[in-house]
Formats: C-alpha cells, structure tokens, sequence
C-alpha cells in the first residue's frame, strides 16, 4: 500500500480518508475525537468557570471600549457608536483640543446568577472612548444625538483657510 499525501482538510482536522471502496467520508482517531470534544464543547465546568472568572475580573478591573465609526462630510466630522440600552443622562462627551472623549455606563437592572448564564457576551458596566480629531473643530457648536441606540455626534469642522485679519492700534 502506498501512502497518500494528505489534503488540507486532513492536515487541519488530524482526520483520514477511507479506501474508494468502502465509504467515503472522513474517520477520526478514537484519541483525536476524544480531545476534541473536551476542548470544543462550550458547556463544560471548565468553560463556564473560565468565562465567569474572566467577566468578574473584566467587570472589576477595566472599562469597555466603544466600537466607533468617523467619517467626514464637507462641513462636519461625524463620530457614530452603537450605545444600546445606555440612557442620555448616563453620557458624558467632552471635547479637549483634538480629542473626543465619551464615557457612560450601561446597567443591567436583572439580577443573574453566572451560574445560570450559557452564553454572557453583551457588556454591562462603564465604556470609554478618546477619539482624536483629524482636523480642527468648533467645539462650541457640536451636536450629539441618540437615537435607536445609535450615538451620533456632528462635530463643524472649523475653517482653517479662512485668513483673520487683525488690526494694530498704535499707542
């Protein structure tokens, strides 16, 4: 019997072919499938602790980081971030020189047990995001809207072409 070279399939799932003659579908090592049903199924106690020690851990000691898009239109620079189920009143967006920075807290008024949890992937807690500007803004004239769960802010870009004449009073 001569040896095959493998396929990539076969090279990336540690599986084999079987003989033309008989059928046709791949067989895994008994050793193989064992290993690989431990380390895959997200249900095991192993997983389960490591997500919950991982969500406290994260929950006490960081902030989450808002996903954000930035584009720019002819007069504005428009920052847009999916805020959903955050309240107006708990934003806070400061404007610092070139930076943007918005801060709120999403709150989970359900009390649920971790143990009770199969999946956790939403954020609850405080979020963060510095944004820096790639132009020169109006800081004065910004607006900020929320509207679906979507954050949308407009910031004027400020005229830099614009040439400012000055007076000089003599004394």
């Amino acid at each position: 019997m001569t040896k095959q070279k493998q396929s990539f399939l076969e090279r990336l799932t540690g599986s084999r072919s079987v003989d033309d003659s008989s059928e046709s579908f791949p067989v895994y090592a008994e050793e193989e499938t064992e290993m690989v049903m431990h380390t895959t199924n997200p249900m095991t106690t192993q997983h389960i602790m490591q997500e919950e020690t991982w969500n406290q851990s994260v929950a006490s000691d960081t902030e989450g980081q808002l996903t954000i898009d930035v584009y720019q239109t002819d007069n504005d620079i428009v920052i847009k971030s999916t805020i959903a189920g955050v309240k107006p009143e708990d934003l806070d967006i400061s404007i610092n020189n070139d930076m943007v920075t918005i801060k709120g807290e999403r709150k989970n008024e359900e009390v649920i047990d971790h143990g009770n949890y199969y999946y956790q992937e939403c954020y609850w807690g405080s979020f963060s995001r510095s944004v820096l500007l790639p132009v020169d803004v109006i800081s004065d004239k910004t607006e900020a809207s929320l509207k679906n769960g979507i954050l949308t802010l407009r910031l004027p870009k400020a005229d830099t072409t614009k040439i400012k004449k000055i007076q000089v009073r003599g004394f």
